[in-house]
């Protein structure tokens, strides 16, 4: 590399033990909702990281015990011998592009539900699973804790043995036996494993010891700590305990992974921590004790903030889960100075969602985030076009800006017509939002990129009808007219009873609200039958503009989705900060000129709340009369997608649009059969 480049400095190789890492780019566990059971698909998602410039990608948690069972969701598996082959498909693919790959090894105590295994649960001392299940875990007597200790040297052999180069003992996120039996409030035992901090790391000190004892040689090992809980005097603060953990351990570890707990808080959305490096104030000191790297995360997008990070000695390696994910490719596109194209992470905690859903990851960024196995994808290259077909784009939201630009990528000539004054669509109106602002990246990565191609033709104040459609004489049309939100109350909580809406009532949408229309004076009812982040900003928004906010929702919990986000509990406390007055689990009965009349979900007794105006955050409509109008013009090429084909997510617009380009001009068998190519279980007798 050049010296000339400003960000050489993040380029440089870092000794890690008995292995060296090409740069700093060190790519921390998180998981893929592939795991286990999908280890071909896992593998192609690290391999991408590695293509993509990171000198380190490691694994997710990896559980080395059916005592710590974490079913049904897929996380990775080395309970024995037989689990080998699979993980040894990711090393391989890592090691294919020259980077080192790192193993999370895990025993997740009381946070192992255990319910496939139907094993015990273990933990420091007495107390219930973190779950909801009706389940208690046993206090671990010496005799276990030995076991654990056999378990984990077991498992860090047969992980030496599957290739990796770094191995993880994990005391993170609240869910790990090691961080359990540092932490007071769960540790209450009397003997040398409890009571004074030095005995409740005792556990940790063995735990990093046995690991350097068996694969020390060969093999560096990593120690993931979260240095504080994030809930003051109640849990453990980094400037405390934190910090005296990080004294008795010191240089015991090859490499220090430094993160906040719980997971909520380390992988917090730009809602509620929208600064990149909101993580440094609380690892900024551990670089002063130890004399081992540090890595350091905070949903890192910045060159300018990681090479600041390293020159002030935060921390040696640059660590990122989120931004990885929606830019494999960030490293080289440092390294060879195409900062303007990185595809920088939005926060909005989509693939943590997955994770939680026990599905794929996915990402509203980076669409082919967990297709590379499965479709072949790859998030920078694209096959060339077939012919010198002239394409229409309609609709210039997330789904016809990916469809757009993908297509200009193969290079097709590209025509994008937008009916409003700007492009972006829904992500440009919601973006403008309170603490959404980050999502307007989403926009911003595609304008800029089509904006310095040729082959592309921006048009906005240009909606179009089928005649003008036709005019244009291009055969090949894309469809991305979006949705619209229904103003009638009609969700899926009030399909078998229609909601009552009187003439008189002042009724709003979200749209309205985008457009910057306000409610009248006096108090608004915001009924939430979405369920997600919408209708918690657009109530956060008219609290803080004075209004007096009623909200209403048929689900138990503000905003019941977030709870996948990691952001529910955060939206409901803003609300309850704001003053609103929250009404849950009940169910739109009536709109009326001055009231609105709701019921609850379980008695259907009604209860009428006066308000003002009443903003309906229930379903979408989809826009498809263009569309319609299109189906006997005649055309080579007539598509459907983003919201106008099925309302969702902003990622799965971008999904839909990203699929059609690729989709385009190839054969629809061919196209089919990515939707079923899926990873099948050996039924080959089971050798044990």
């Amino acid at each position: 590399m050049s010296n000339a480049n400003p960000y050489a400095l993040l380029f440089e190789p870092i000794r890690i033990g008995p292995v060296t890492a090409r740069n700093r780019f060190y790519q921390v566990p998180h998981c893929t909702g592939m795991g286990h059971l999908r280890p071909r698909a896992d593998a192609a998602v690290r391999g991408m990281k590695a293509e993509g410039g990171w000198a380190v990608v490691s694994n997710q948690e990896t559980e080395i015990h059916p005592t710590s069972d974490l079913s049904p969701f897929p996380e990775g598996r080395l309970w024995d011998a037989r689990d080998v082959p699979t993980l040894r498909l990711m090393t391989d693919a890592v090691h294919a592009h020259g980077a080192l790959a790192a193993i999370q090894l895990v025993h997740n105590g009381n946070h192992a539900q255990n319910l496939l295994t139907r094993a015990p649960v273990l933990a420091p001392s007495e107390m219930s699973v973190d779950t909801t299940q009706p389940k208690h875990a046993q206090a671990m007597d010496k005799a276990d804790i030995r076991e654990l200790r056999r378990w984990h040297r077991d498992a860090a052999l047969r992980a030496k043995e599957a290739g990796f180069d770094i191995v993880y003992v994990y005391a993170g996120h609240n869910m790990t036996l090691a961080q359990h039996f540092m932490l007071s409030h769960m540790n209450q035992r009397s003997d040398e494993y409890g009571g004074s901090l030095e005995n409740r790391v005792r556990l940790t000190r063995e735990l990093l010891e046995d690991t350097h004892d068996a694969i020390g040689d060969s093999c560096a090992v990593a120690f993931r700590f979260a240095i504080d809980e994030m809930m003051g005097a109640d849990g453990m603060q980094a400037a405390e305990e934190g910090r005296a953990v990080v004294e008795l351990l010191a240089d015991l570890p090859d490499l220090w992974d430094v993160n906040v707990a719980d997971w909520s808080n380390d992988s917090a959305t730009t809602r509620f921590q929208p600064e990149d490096g909101y993580q440094n104030a609380f690892l900024s000191h551990v670089k002063q004790i130890t004399r081992k790297p540090v890595v350091g995360v905070g949903r890192l997008t910045s060159p300018d903030m990681m090479l600041s990070m390293v020159k002030k000695g935060i921390v040696d390696l640059i660590g990122a889960a989120r931004p990885s994910i929606a830019d494999p490719f960030i490293p080289k596109k440092i390294e060879e100075g195409r900062i303007d194209e990185i595809r920088e992470c939005i926060g909005c905690n989509i693939c943590v969602s997955s994770d939680n859903l026990g599905i794929p990851i996915r990402c509203t960024q980076n669409p082919t985030m967990g297709e590379e196995w499965r479709r072949g994808w790859h998030p920078e290259i694209i096959a060339p076009k077939k012919s010198d077909a002239e394409v229409l784009v309609i609709g210039g939201g997330p789904a016809g800006l990916e469809c757009t630009m993908q297509l200009a990528r193969r290079g097709y000539n590209v025509t994008l017509a937008e009916a409003s004054a700007e492009l972006g669509g829904r992500v440009g109106r919601e973006s403008r939002l309170p603490g959404l602002a980050a999502w307007s990246r989403v926009v911003d990565y595609r304008l800029n990129d089509l904006k310095q191609r040729a082959n592309v033709q921006l048009f906005t104040d240009s909606k179009l009808e089928a005649r003008q459609v036709a005019e244009l004489g291009i055969e090949h049309v894309f469809v991305a007219t979006g949705s619209h939100w229904r103003a009638d109350g009609v969700g899926r909580n009030t399909q078998r009873r229609l909601p009552r809406v009187t003439p008189d009532a002042k009724v709003l949408t979200p749209d309205d609200i985008m457009k910057g229309v306000l409610p009248p004076d006096g108090p608004v009812m915001i009924y939430d039958d979405d369920h997600i982040y919408l209708a918690g900003v657009i109530a956060e928004k008219l609290a803080t503009a004075g209004y007096q906010v009623i909200f209403a929702t048929p689900e138990s919990l503000v905003s019941a989705y977030a709870v996948h986000t990691l952001e529910q509990s955060r939206i409901q406390a803003r609300m309850i900060e704001l003053g609103v007055d929250i009404r849950c689990n009940q169910v739109l009965a009536a709109v009326q000129g001055d009231a609105v009349r709701i019921g609850c979900v379980f008695s259907g007794r009604e209860t009428e709340i006066p308000c003002a105006s009443t903003v309906l955050v229930t379903e979408r409509q989809r826009e498809t009369a263009l569309f319609d109008s299109l189906k006997g013009a005649g055309l080579k090429t007539l598509d459907l997608i983003g919201d106008a084909a099925s309302p969702g997510l902003i990622a799965d617009a971008v999904f839909a649009g990203h699929r059609a380009a690729r989709d385009f001009e190839r054969p629809k068998a061919d196209a089919d059969k990515d939707w079923f190519r899926r990873e099948i279980i050996d039924l080959a007798e089971d050798a044990t």
